[in-house]
């Protein structure tokens, strides 16, 4: 003789049939069956209003969900996301707070939409947040330059040269060039203070064109910046972080643009450039600035750049001495060195407190302290 088959639904048609022949007391039935009386009587109840029927398992979901995302904002989650495959729901959120009159659901609801719809994006680096950022008080009191290592083209290397304003995150010179000499930088810049004015400081690192190492920071480029009127800055020697937002951009250009595609020259290269710093400056909110967008915090410098640069002139008690070819410069019967860069420049030789220091003055930057005793 088989096994009989025994499954949840046989049981609850047998538990019907057995309370209607009214021979088993409804309390000892059940717990033959091993439930209890709610649970009896609710499947009695059931089979009363729909028979066998109602017997089946009914679904858990809720009847009806209150704060359900509407269709209309969860396709324009889903669109932004496809537009901006990298942006997270905090910036989505922001560009929707702009352009949807619905409610907007929070945060972790866009999360959800983005698992729901596989937009998850799970090769995007989740580094630690910063304890604490710094930042100047205002814009064009710091820039911070630096160039992005070299981009792969078809018809060769890029490498994008990058200026970034340490107030609010504004990008004012992104721009593909096929080297990273003097020369190069030189014209990129002469562009982007024309239309920018002029910063007090410049943030660089220790590598060529801006220095050859931590000892040697001065060049020829370093110098027709110092001449307009602007300090330049080197980051601490193994500190990349010192450089960190003009880091953190490289990392947000890679990932949104520079990844995406094979690129097939430096022109093509430098139009995605033009199309994504508008973007960057004008429509991407930004998380160190409450999501505001980059543009909401940058004004132009009061600064003009001049065409033509101002004549090297000292205060009437410094001593001016001109630097000979190779660095070398005569004070005091004595014979010092400097960096060669700036030979054929005159130079300001200032007295300080201390008898027997002096500090050597470029424009109006002290560049190098000597001692005539020693």
């Amino acid at each position: 003789m088989p096994w009989r088959s025994v499954t949840l639904m046989s049981q609850r048609i047998e538990f019907i049939m057995l309370n209607e022949n009214k021979e088993i007391n409804f309390t000892d039935l059940c717990r033959r069956f091993n439930i209890s009386r709610k649970t009896g009587y609710k499947w009695l109840q059931r089979y009363r209003n729909d028979g066998v029927q109602g017997l089946n398992n009914r679904s858990r979901c809720p009847r009806r969900i209150v704060r359900r995302i509407k269709p209309s904002v969860e396709e324009a989650i889903v669109s932004l996301r496809f537009k901006h495959p990298t942006w997270g729901a905090r910036k989505i959120r922001k560009c929707l707070q702009v352009t949807c009159t619905d409610s907007l659901p929070v945060c972790s609801t866009i999360t959800s939409v983005f698992h729901r719809h596989n937009l998850t994006n799970p090769d995007k680096p989740h580094g630690r947040r910063d304890w604490q950022r710094f930042e100047h008080p205002a814009p064009n009191s710091l820039w911070q330059m630096d160039f992005k290592g070299a981009v792969k083209t078809l018809s060769g290397d890029c490498h994008p040269l990058t200026v970034l304003d340490d107030h609010s995150r504004f990008n004012l010179c992104l721009a593909a060039k096929p080297n990273q000499r003097t020369e190069t930088v030189f014209a990129a810049l002469t562009d982007t203070f024309r239309f920018s004015g002029l910063p007090d400081i410049i943030l660089v690192d220790n590598g060529s064109p801006w220095g050859s190492d931590a000892g040697h920071p001065y060049t020829p480029l370093g110098l027709w910046i110092m001449r307009l009127g602007i300090r330049v800055a080197h980051s601490r020697p193994y500190h990349p972080q010192t450089l960190g937002k003009a880091d953190r951009f490289h990392r947000t250009l890679k990932y949104d643009l520079l990844n995406l595609r094979q690129w097939q020259d430096i022109h093509q290269l430098q139009r995605a450039f033009d199309a994504w710093r508008q973007e960057y400056n004008f429509d991407r909110p930004h998380d160190s600035l409450d999501l505001n967008v980059p543009a909401s915090r940058y004004k132009p410098s009061l600064r003009s750049f001049p065409e033509k640069l101002p004549p090297l002139e000292y205060p009437s008690e410094a001593f001016v001495r001109k630097v000979q070819q190779g660095g070398i410069f005569s004070f005091k019967g004595r014979h010092f060195k400097i960096s060669k860069c700036f030979g054929g420049y005159p130079i300001g030789i200032m007295p300080t407190v201390t008898d027997g220091i002096f500090d050597v003055l470029f424009c109006n930057h002290r560049v190098l302290k000597i001692d005539i005793k020693t």
